[in-house]
């Protein structure tokens, strides 16, 4: 989970809010996002779920589309620091 957690910069420090399409999805992907992301995944609609602080991508499928957690290249979940939590290095 300690790769999850990373993202705190821009979203807990600095309070900059990311650029947001009227549909509530990202902009422009941040990235250290991009970095963590697994390649597989497409980055062309995420959006940062307010419910578990994770980013989620629009995975469309042969059936469906679905929102699906945005995961590192090891299966971890991506998510923001929550402003009120902050990690220090013991």
């Amino acid at each position: 989970m300690r790769y999850a957690w990373i993202l705190g910069g821009c979203f807990a420090l600095a309070g900059c809010a990311a650029p947001m399409t009227q549909d509530g999805y990202l902009k422009e992907v941040p990235e250290s996002v991009v970095s963590l992301a697994d390649p597989s995944q497409d980055l062309t609609v995420v959006q940062l779920n307010p419910t578990d602080n994770c980013f989620w991508y629009q995975h469309r499928g042969p059936v469906e589309t679905t929102m699906l957690p945005l995961r590192t290249t090891s299966g971890r979940p991506i998510c923001a620091q929550s402003p009120g939590v902050l990690e220090t290095a013991m």
